[in-house]
Order: structure tokens, then C-alpha cells, then sequence
């Protein structure tokens, strides 16, 4: 085997085992959003305490999912963006807690600035990652979904049908696009190990 030809079986070698690191990271994610969606769905409309702890633990868990994320990809020659995005998604965690002692409104404008920047980072990834990986298209979308909805919460906020519950079906598309970057990831993962 040449030179050449070990590089890029390395290079190889390294993007199916990102992958498959970013593929088991996006289960996980769905196994939280779905999680996420049902106790809203039982309880955002009947406990404000329960309902504002499921509002906290959202981009609080996003924190760690992107620290997941970093490890996944430590091979990758910048990730500002991800370091970006967990500090962002902390001090949306802190800053909700503040908006909740004001009302429901304010930590949705919160929540939705939170998701126009880290629905940005997401559609950045996501067109950076397409090139190496492949199966990123659901990441971009997601994150173009996740602005617009971000602008939605904040001219909605005081709307008086909005509340925590409104966030679910947020939460479902994110588990749904997800899912389908973890189906898309395992044709990247297949490719790879069957050209080593």
C-alpha cells in the first residue's frame, strides 16, 4: 500500500469512528427528547414547579450533549463552535432560572434566543460536517427549524395559549431529525468499513 493510499485509509479509518461516535451521541439525544416531550405532555399543564425544571433541564442537558459531542469529535480541527454552543446553552440555563421568577413569558423569549443561536451553530456543523461525513442533511434542517421556531417563541411569548407545553412538539422535530442523522450516519459507517 502506498503512502498516499495509508492517509487516506487513515482519514477513512477516523471518520467512520466518528461517526459511529456521533451516531450513538444522536440516540442518546433522541432517548432524551422523547423523554423530555412525555413529561411535558403530562405534566407542563398541571405542576408549574415540574413543568419549570423540564424548562431548566432543556439546555442545561444541551451542555452535556455538546461536551458528548466534543468528544466525538476530537480528531476535528476546530470546535469553537461547540465550545460556542455549551456556553451559550449554559447561560440560557442560568438566565431561565432568572426569567421564571418574572413568568412563563419571559423564560420563552429566553428559550427562544437560546434556539436561534444554537439552531445557527447547528446549520454551521451541519454544512461543515456534510463534506467529511456525509448524513448531515436532517442536522442542517434541524437547525434552520430551530431559528425559525427560536423567532416564534419570542413574538409569541405572551400569547395567551403559549406556555411550557408548546415546547414539545420543538423537542419531537429535534428527536425526529435526530433519528434520521443517526439512519443517515450508518451509510457512512457501512461505506467506511467496507472500503478498509
Amino acid at each position: 500500500m502506498s503512502l498516499s493510499n495509508q492517509s487516506n485509509a487513515a482519514i477513512d479509518g477516523q471518520a467512520v469512528q466518528t461517526a459511529r461516535a456521533l451516531r450513538q451521541l444522536y440516540f442518546i439525544r433522541v432517548a432524551f427528547s422523547v423523554t423530555w416531550v412525555i413529561l411535558v405532555a403530562l405534566f407542563a399543564k398541571t405542576s408549574f414547579e415540574i413543568a419549570s425544571i423540564l424548562l431548566i433541564i432543556y439546555p442545561a442537558w444541551d451542555v452535556i450533549g455538546t461536551f458528548l459531542d466534543i468528544r466525538a469529535n476530537r480528531n476535528s480541527a476546530s470546535k469553537t463552535p461547540q465550545y460556542i454552543n455549551a456556553a451559550i446553552s449554559a447561560l440560557t440555563t442560568i438566565a431561565v432560572v432568572l426569567a421564571l421568577q418574572k413568568g412563563i413569558p419571559e423564560a420563552l423569549i429566553v428559550f427562544g434566543a437560546w434556539a436561534i443561536l444554537t439552531g445557527l451553530i447547528q446549520l454551521v456543523l451541519g454544512l461543515r460536517r456534510r463534506k467529511i461525513f456525509g448524513g448531515q442533511w436532517p442536522m442542517i434542517l434541524s437547525g434552520g427549524q430551530s431559528t425559525i421556531a427560536g423567532i416564534s417563541f419570542i413574538l409569541k411569548a405572551h400569547d395567551p395559549d403559549m406556555g411550557i407545553v408548546n415546547l414539545a412538539g420543538y423537542s419531537a422535530f429535534g428527536a425526529f431529525y435526530y433519528l434520521l442523522a443517526a439512519i443517515s450516519l450508518s451509510k457512512t459507517i457501512k461505506r467506511g468499513t467496507t472500503t478498509t
